[in-house]
């Protein structure tokens, strides 16, 4: 059964499920629509990426090659893999999907942050505000089912980048945390950048 939270909330995604060690970030969004002339339309396509940065528990970046992303595609472990880079954002479901092996992970990696930017979002003169219906969620790796969700409901116009939530090591379990903040970073490595 599926929990949905709210900005600031936290779950603990092990305690009581003992043999999950395979879990899959989900992240979906939808370019915001206008009407034109001739009914709905939808704005130019926006091209969010989705990214994880793998900290410690200081939240800094243990690793150059622990920024998983459409240009790295998986953590040098091989805890971490990205799915692909979705251009449009259109279709229902996720757009882009992260899959973390738990067991896997580097002892020294305490926080496991999926972030969402806009690609190339200077040129383009996109932002947050011109997206829409935009959600993380955390699956069971082997099952597929839903775990939580957060939907990121709050106002982002004028954001480049969101910070939706990471899955953190607490007490030997794994715990996710909805976070939904806001930043003006133009890439992943801006953001990546912060945390070193």
């Amino acid at each position: 059964m599926s929990i949905s939270l709210v900005k600031g909330q936290k779950i603990d995604l092990t305690k009581g499920r003992a043999g999950l060690t395979k879990v899959t970030v989900g992240l979906g969004w939808d370019p915001v629509q206008s009407r034109g002339f001739f009914g709905v339309k939808k704005q130019a396509n926006i091209d969010c990426d989705a990214s994880v940065l793998m900290l410690n528990e200081h939240s800094k970046l243990t690793n150059d090659h622990h920024v998983v992303a459409f240009y790295n595609k998986q953590s040098p472990c091989q805890s971490v893999i990205h799915s692909g880079d979705n251009l449009t954002g259109d279709g229902d479901g996720d757009d882009e999907q992260i899959f973390i092996d738990l067991a896997k992970v580097p002892a020294n990696v305490s926080k496991i942050r999926a972030v969402v930017n806009i690609y190339d979002c200077v040129n383009r003169k996109q932002d947050f505000g011109m997206i829409q219906s935009a959600y993380i969620r955390v699956m069971d790796g082997t099952t597929g089912s839903e775990l939580v969700r957060f939907n990121l409901s709050e106002g982002y116009a004028g954001k480049t980048a969101l910070i939706c939530g990471e899955i953190y090591r607490h007490d030997g379990e794994w715990k996710f945390a909805a976070i939904g903040e806001g930043t003006h970073a133009v890439h992943v490595n801006q953001l990546a950048a912060e945390h070193r």
